[in-house]
């Protein structure tokens, strides 16, 4: 499994987490997450859980739950404007959240191709919703993804080829 597929596996558990249960700030549910998620962990891992790669992953998925925190005003009426009939409120929660993700990253993440945020998506959802939740998750953020002023199949980088946050 690719380090930003297990971004992307932990931002959404974290999202889904949070619905439920929120913490009085968000670096302290970051907290609870990562000690729960350590704990969790097998024996073997303990090692791994501090090289550079483990913390590099753990640094995106933060990147990328913050950002969708962050502009949950913006993306979540974006979803809603594509989701024909269907109310955000009353849609899964993973599959919510897998799109807020893809969302994030199609608006806010340059470096990454929006064919790979909606790929992401729809293998989050089937994974951890069901098979015609892909389906579902693929439509929306298609014709988000139509709307969009950037390559669909490449990433679009600012100039200095650094990215924001």
């Amino acid at each position: 499994m690719g380090s930003r597929h297990e971004a992307r596996e932990w931002a959404l558990q974290f999202l889904f987490q949070s619905e439920f249960n929120q913490e009085e700030s968000l670096d302290e549910g970051f907290r609870l997450f990562w000690e729960n998620m350590d704990a969790e962990a097998p024996a073997a891992d303990m090692q791994a859980r501090n090289s550079p790669a483990r913390v590099r992953t753990r640094q995106f998925a933060e990147e990328l739950a913050r950002g969708v925190i962050a502009h949950h005003q913006d993306i979540d009426p974006l979803i809603a404007k594509y989701a024909d009939n269907w109310e955000i409120a009353r849609m899964g929660t993973v599959d919510r959240n897998a799109m807020r993700i893809a969302a994030f990253e199609m608006l806010y993440r340059d470096d990454i191709p929006p064919v790979v945020s909606i790929n992401e998506a729809v293998e989050l959802a089937k994974a951890y919703s069901s098979i015609e939740s892909g389906k579902f998750v693929n439509g929306i953020l298609d014709r988000i993804r139509l709307g969009l002023d950037r390559p669909a199949r490449a990433p679009q980088m600012p100039p200095s080829g650094r990215t924001e946050t």
